[in-house]
């Protein structure tokens, strides 16, 4: 493991919360739970962190220092250790083995034994439009202690989207530490179709985040979304990913469309230096994407991170931003065995859990590139959907002028 890594990795589960923070903890005896209520987590603008994130980097001599805790990444955690000590997940997550795969992307792979074999089965999943089912497994069937805390942005915070409160709860069977689900309003039971309200917090939650590795991401159904009630995904990987910076080109004349050209996978890439109207719009446009692949039955992943404007390649480019990227994919309905790894929002990424021993010591690049590949539409499917959201883009832009010109 890499002085880097090892750095990043004690950050930020292994630090105890703040005592001013112990209302998100639960009490020791379990039947006290069901009373303890949900606490909240108000944010204020000031929170949402802007500048100064990064990877650390070596000074001469010395050791890498982890980057310090925000509020968000303190209670978080906190809890999170708290509930994976009182046996509230399906297994109990220890480090991970973690390997870089030698080659020109940079896959991360971790092999995580426990969460092949013991995640809950995915539900039976026949259309990205599926609706949603009560009497199917949902979120307001989990047992109260895995609910970590209400997620809800300070009143009169600058903002025209109304912002749902979002329940954050672990998910039991994690990927990485600290890994939970952002579920929006869970009893109003809407289907695992993206909503704006439910993208801005997602958005605002890595900027909560003090850690450059904490990202949120969504899978729709067809995407490898094993439940279909709307929630993302959110955790922290302390380590660098390809699409922090990975280079790529503009889709259309004012820059809010670009298309993603690095391996592992082509994909469409958003961009907003930090919140306000920019982020805004470009939750507008993500969404309106979205919607456009879900009407059209196209099944789809998203990835949220910290990284660079598009154009900044440097692998030490500084976090400046919010990097949103989409990409469309083939459908994908149950669980996929043969592979080292199935294929989500994670994967795409460049971040590879791997289910047997066996697959992590013998994967390769290639091999990974090929299982990636495989999941992808074909080219003219693909030029279809560029051309759609491109077109999709500029009414955006047409409709923004209009509104722009009827304001005076």
């Amino acid at each position: 493991m890499s002085d880097l890594t090892q750095a990043c990795k004690v950050h930020p589960m292994a630090l105890p919360c703040d005592s001013n923070e112990t209302s998100y903890l639960l009490p020791a005896n379990s039947e006290d739970w069901e009373g303890h209520g949900i606490p909240d987590f108000v944010y204020r603008q000031e929170e949402l962190l802007l500048e100064g994130i990064q990877w650390p980097r070596r000074a001469p001599g010395l050791p890498d220092a982890p980057p310090p805790l925000s509020r968000f990444d303190c209670v978080l955690c906190s809890a999170w250790r708290q509930r994976m000590e009182l046996g509230l997940f399906r297994y109990h997550l220890g480090e991970l083995q973690t390997q870089t795969l030698p080659g020109a992307v940079g896959f991360v792979a971790q092999l995580n034994v426990e969460r092949g074999v013991q995640r809950r089965r995915p539900q039976n999943i026949r259309s990205v439009r599926q609706a949603f089912d009560p009497e199917q497994f949902n979120f307001n069937k989990i047992r109260p202690g895995e609910v970590l805390f209400r997620l809800h942005r300070e009143p009169g915070l600058p903002g025209a989207l109304q912002q749902e409160d979002i329940l954050v709860m672990i998910n039991v069977s994690p990927l990485e530490w600290g890994h939970v689900l952002l579920v929006p309003e869970p009893a109003r039971g809407l289907p695992q179709r993206l909503l704006p309200g439910a993208l801005q917090a997602g958005v605002e939650a890595v900027l909560l985040s003090s850690h450059p590795g904490f990202r949120v991401g969504f899978n729709s159904l067809g995407g490898l979304a094993s439940v279909n009630h709307l929630h993302l995904h959110g955790y922290y990987l302390a380590h660098r990913l390809p699409v922090e910076g990975a280079p790529s080109k503009p889709l259309d004349p004012g820059g809010r469309l670009h298309l993603l050209q690095a391996l592992p996978a082509p994909g469409f890439l958003f961009y907003a230096s930090g919140p306000g109207p920019e982020l805004e719009a470009l939750i507008s446009r993500v969404c309106r994407a979205t919607d456009y692949l879900t009407d059209h039955e196209i099944a789809h992943n998203l990835f949220v991170t910290r990284g660079a404007p598009p154009g900044k390649t440097s692998p030490s480019s500084a976090l400046t931003g919010v990097r949103v990227i989409l990409w469309a994919r083939k459908s994908s309905f149950g669980i996929k065995e043969g592979g080292a790894f199935n294929v989500a929002l994670c994967e795409l990424a460049g971040h590879l859990p791997v289910k047997t021993s066996q697959d992590f010591s013998s994967l390769t690049e290639a091999a990974a590139l090929a299982l990636i590949q495989d999941c992808l539409l074909p080219p003219a499917q693909a030029e279809e959907v560029q051309a759609a959201l491109v077109a999709l883009t500029a009414q955006e832009e047409q409709e923004s002028f209009q509104k722009y010109l009827f304001s005076y």
